[in-house]
């Protein structure tokens, strides 16, 4: 029986190193590609040292895949010309490749600071909350889903855009106790996507099932998705660093400080001339 192939975009970057280990299983092929280098591990995944903005190689890293995870890209704010470069246009190449080489199914990696202008202060924030992003990096996962609408309704691809919370091995403050997606959880909510019977296109949020959360989980489960984490056994650790300001950028926005100043870029680079 021929093994299921997932090509992993942005594999050496943080959630690629957390979910490879994961995501590996017998009867599947892990296709791990990257512009860092990538440990060859013991796996059976095979490497490709590339760039989503190559074309060439996209199309060739796509062949014989059956689903394509994107997880490839700037990871943080930067300027506005490496974030078109490398996260919008990147994103329609790897798009764009794995169509011509026929694969079927899609989980892109999109974000919560796709809505992080948002405020949670009314209840669970819907997964396919209309944009709000609060940076370029924002501004390219808003791209990357309406590039994932496109090829599902254009071309037939099934594709789901998961609005990532904040994927850690543990959360780092009382914003994450809100966001937090587990790894363990992460490989539960991409094995959904990648088994759900004809998707269409999906915008779901990626966060574990949190006593303290923000966000719903309701189109997520409706894939299958199953969380069994909670960041609350982490609370007591990050109580005592002592209560948020209500009514700083952190707790007021669903995206944190990411609304703040030091996030402005168009400021940083005014300041850089």
């Amino acid at each position: 029986m021929k093994p299921q192939r997932i090509l992993i975009t942005g594999a050496a970057g943080g959630m690629g190193r957390l979910l490879r280990p994961r995501l590996a299983r017998p009867g599947r092929v892990l296709r791990l590609l990257d512009i860092a280098p990538i440990d060859p591990g013991d796996d059976g995944a095979e490497i490709v040292r590339a760039s989503v903005t190559d074309a060439d190689a996209m199309e060739a890293a796509c062949r014989d895949v059956d689903v394509l995870l994107h997880l490839g890209g700037l990871s943080t704010e930067h300027c506005w010309e490496q974030i078109l470069e490398v996260n919008i246009h990147g994103s329609y190449v790897a798009l764009d490749a794995a169509r011509r080489a026929g694969v079927a199914r899609a989980v892109l990696a999109s974000s919560n600071h796709a809505i992080g202008y948002l405020r949670p202060e009314d209840g669970d924030i819907d997964a396919a909350a209309f944009p709000r992003p609060d940076t370029h990096y924002g501004v390219s996962k808003v791209a990357l889903e309406a590039l994932g609408s496109l090829y599902a309704d254009r071309y037939g691809m099934g594709v789901v855009a998961v609005r990532i919370g904040s994927c850690f091995e543990r959360p780092k403050d009382a914003r994450m106790l809100r966001t937090w997606l587990s790894p363990d959880d992460g490989a539960r909510l991409f094995e959904a996507c990648f088994a759900a019977p004809a998707p269409g296109f999906r915008v779901v949020w990626g966060a574990s099932d949190n006593t303290r959360h923000w966000v719903s989980l309701e189109p997520a489960r409706a894939l299958g998705y199953a969380p069994q984490d909670d960041s609350e056994r982490f609370a007591a650790e990050i109580d005592a660093q002592g209560e948020p300001d209500p009514d700083g950028f952190l707790m007021s926005y669903l995206g944190g400080t990411w609304c703040g100043p030091d996030w402005n870029t168009a400021e940083k680079e005014a300041s850089a001339r």
